[in-house]
């Protein structure tokens, strides 16, 4: 896989939405991916869940489409269609036959247009008691549903933008208003602050001339103002017990790294792949194989602005005690911390760069890349940015980044018990 796999083109429209045009003749289809920079990090404390509300209403028509009627035209020429909302960005997708095209940027342009002019009160509650409930099935009644939600609630201050969850709390999804989710929409979705992608089987000069046919109306405003991030107060270690109605405890070990882009976030990526990246990780190899006392064990690293999460969540064994688990996790940490073979480092490297090939073998994904880097990095071609960082990697640099950003007196752990075990928590 080379950075030319993801070569594209970028437009600047007069109203100042940003373009990224890739031509792959390879099939007759076409994938357009919007992603808006606005997520859970553009709320405040009182008013979360709003950037995924809006996901929500964006499929509940506009001025020319009637509800759901979004899914209905794109289905009709066999298409498909959804989105997300995470902490930084809410996208917006469609996959269509190559000659549906037009069809698919006026279905986007006419609810980045007008849709305000076929939002209703009823739209609101009805939609408000949709990601209620959504809320309430994947996390509230969910096993486990609460523990990353607490996670980042003990890592993050509460005025902090990562600090709630991206679906936001319920009295705060029941408590939107319509003028405030008006709001919303004005202040965000803007060409200004959105990225448009087509890949696909299109020439570039006429998909440009019919993007500005079916986009270039729509009025400039200015790109939302952020304020500068405050610097965040060095991580203290924290830890609580949460009982749930879960067989099995589980553990849960956060640590604050540098955000996505930064070269230490690569760092703890590639730390993360080699921890637990299929069952010849390091984690898998001693805790789930030979010590047999964890059912599985995972970890991540969000790819967030202003910050990121690298998480450890392991289940215990039936007869494992949750102090066993974390201690064992821990004393893997440190010895990260001191010494990594560059054996596991190369396995780890080989799996990221295999992931990202099958990654841009799917013509959505390498759309949805295409607009990622350009929101988040200003660049359709950082890929290759990308990419020189993992190959530059070296064991040395993870180990300084577990030493550094994965010391005990920095770990957040949330511990998830079986009802019964006495709750509490500490600083």
């Amino acid at each position: 896989m080379t950075p030319r796999d993801l070569a594209a083109e970028r437009h600047t429209l007069a109203n100042g939405l940003r373009v990224v045009l890739h031509r792959d003749p390879f099939l007759p289809l076409v994938a357009i991916n919007l992603w808006v920079h606005v997520g859970s990090k553009d709320e405040r404390p009182g008013r979360t869940g709003f950037a995924h509300l809006f996901e929500h209403m964006l499929f509940q028509g506009s001025a020319h489409v009637g509800t759901n009627d979004h899914f209905r035209h794109v289905q009709r020429v066999g298409g498909v269609a959804n989105g997300s909302t995470w902490y930084d960005r809410t996208n917006y997708y469609e996959t269509l036959p190559a000659h549906a095209l037009d069809l698919g940027l006026w279905l986007e342009s006419d609810r980045m247009g007008f849709l305000l002019e076929a939002m209703t009160a009823e739209k609101l509650r009805t939609q408000r008691d949709v990601v209620i409930n959504e809320r309430r099935q994947r996390v509230d009644n969910q096993p486990y549903g609460r523990a990353l939600e607490r996670l980042h609630e003990m890592l993050y201050p509460a005025d902090h933008p990562y600090h709630w969850p991206v679906i936001g709390y319920l009295e705060d999804i029941a408590a939107a208003t319509l003028a405030e989710v008006e709001e919303f929409f004005r202040a965000h979705y803007v060409p200004a602050n959105t990225v448009l992608t087509l890949a696909g089987d299109l020439q570039p000069d006429d998909a440009l001339r019919r993007v500005e046919r079916y986009f270039g109306e729509i009025p400039a405003s200015p790109r939302p103002s952020r304020p500068a991030p405050r610097p965040l107060p060095a991580p203290a270690a924290a830890r609580e017990v949460l009982p749930d109605r879960v067989e099995l405890p589980r553990v849960h070990l956060g640590f604050r790294l540098p955000g996505y882009g930064e070269r230490e976030w690569y760092a703890a990526s590639l730390l993360a792949v080699a921890l637990s990246g299929g069952k010849s990780s390091i984690l898998y190899r001693d805790l789930v194989y030979d010590r047999q006392i964890a059912k599985d064990v995972a970890v991540y690293v969000f790819p967030t602005e202003l910050a990121a999460t690298l998480a450890l969540v392991a289940t215990a064994r039936p007869g494992v005690a949750a102090a066993e688990l974390e201690e064992a996790l821990g004393e893997h940490l440190e010895q990260a911390g001191r010494e990594l073979g560059a054996e596991e480092v190369e396995r780890a490297r080989n799996r990221v760069l295999t992931s990202y090939a099958e990654d841009v073998e799917a013509l959505d994904r390498r759309a949805d890349l295409l607009s990622q880097y350009t929101t988040l990095f200003d660049d359709p071609g950082h890929l290759e940015v990308e990419l020189a960082t993992y190959r530059q990697l070296a064991a040395a640099d993870l180990v300084q980044t577990a030493a550094v950003h994965c010391r005990p007196d920095r770990a957040v752990v949330v511990t998830v018990e079986p009802a019964g075990v006495a709750a509490g928590s500490s600083a």
